[in-house]
């Protein structure tokens, strides 16, 4: 067996099976972090340990620094507090959103409109951008990790996007949000990234901040070909896919419908996380030591807490299903890359 998980593929799920080996990983990393609060305590279920230990190869150490930092992250950033009426504003060009309609393997959908940017505030970028993440999690079933992003890059260029707030995303997804993508697509189709794409601002926006071995598994692909079109219909219904995705939905975003979704959603947020599911440990009589969380002395290149940490990974979006389109470049068709 290797030494990742098997996953299951007889009906789309991305639930791993887990074998003794990596159970007792498991197990020594939930000794090595100790008692844990509530909250932190219903985070690191058995299957957000074995996202971390995926993220480092099933490296015990690497990756209880790893979660270690994720938690420091969580009892200070406290992202499970976040409610619509703090980051709406951010919301209100339709930039971020949950779509209505998951994919056929039960998995939620944020699609993303780089265009749309109407912000300069990279705090309340991010922000929204977490609010984002915990609420497509919110909404996974209970036989589903991982979610699939739509990028729609049409009318975008340079100006929509801050490279320090593109190193700020890549840092927060990387370390603490691991394995949360989908990655099943169909690998015949796959070719590297041009060596020379400087002509292409895509490529030169995104190229700096993936590693080699994503940028291999960059495609282009066309929403009027046959090829991608049957990649679509097998992972969408077609009659509520957006139509800048193939899909035959021209409704749009509603912001006021979608205010009025995430309002309803944000009540639901309190029961998520009291839930009884996290292990049976005694809990801190105090609140959590944030100092206890700090990486080893002897481990070789903390974890920087700031944005710029974005290298020590298994890539930003090799583990997602990221279809992405940048408008017309092939007869009506939508030319789209496909990240595996």
């Amino acid at each position: 067996m290797s030494a990742d998980l098997k996953k299951s593929s007889s009906n789309g799920s991305e639930k791993s099976l887990i074998n003794e080996e990596q159970q007792a990983k498991i197990s020594e990393i939930r000794r090595l972090i100790g008692p844990l609060p509530e909250k932190l305590a219903i985070y690191c279920s058995d299957a957000a340990i074995a996202r971390y230990l995926r993220a480092r190869n099933w490296n015990v150490k690497k990756a209880t620094k790893m979660l270690k930092e994720t938690l420091k992250w969580r009892a200070e950033y406290k992202p499970e507090e976040i409610r619509w009426e703090e980051v709406a504003h951010e919301a209100e060009t339709g930039k971020i959103y949950r779509s209505n309609y998951i994919d056929k393997h039960g998995r939620t959908v944020l699609v993303m409109r780089p265009s749309c940017q109407n912000s300069k505030s990279t705090k309340g970028q991010i922000r929204y951008l977490v609010y984002c993440m915990e609420n497509a999690i919110l909404n996974l079933p209970a036989d589903q990790e991982q979610m699939v992003w739509l990028i729609d890059f049409n009318g975008f260029n340079l100006s929509h996007i801050s490279l320090k707030v593109t190193r700020e995303t890549a840092h927060v997804l990387q370390e603490h949000y691991p394995e949360r993508l989908g990655n099943k697509i169909i690998p015949e189709i796959l070719k590297d990234v041009p060596e020379n794409c400087s002509d292409d601002y895509l490529c030169t926006v995104a190229k700096p901040f993936l590693e080699r071995k994503t940028q291999n598994k960059v495609k282009f692909v066309y929403t009027d070909d046959p090829n991608t079109k049957k990649i679509m219909e097998d992972l969408f219904e077609m009659e509520k896919l957006e139509s800048a995705f193939g899909g035959n939905d021209d409704s749009g975003f509603d912001i006021n419908k979608y205010a009025e979704r995430m309002r309803a959603e944000d009540k639901r947020i309190p029961a998520f996380w009291t839930k009884s599911e996290a292990p049976t440990e005694p809990m801190p009589t105090s609140s959590v030591d944030l100092n206890s969380f700090d990486s080893d002395a002897s481990d070789s290149g903390k974890v920087d807490g700031s944005a710029s940490h974005v290298s020590d990974s298994e890539g930003l979006i090799s583990d997602k299903n990221v279809f992405v389109t940048k408008g017309s470049d092939k007869g009506n068709g939508s030319k789209e890359l496909l990240y595996r």
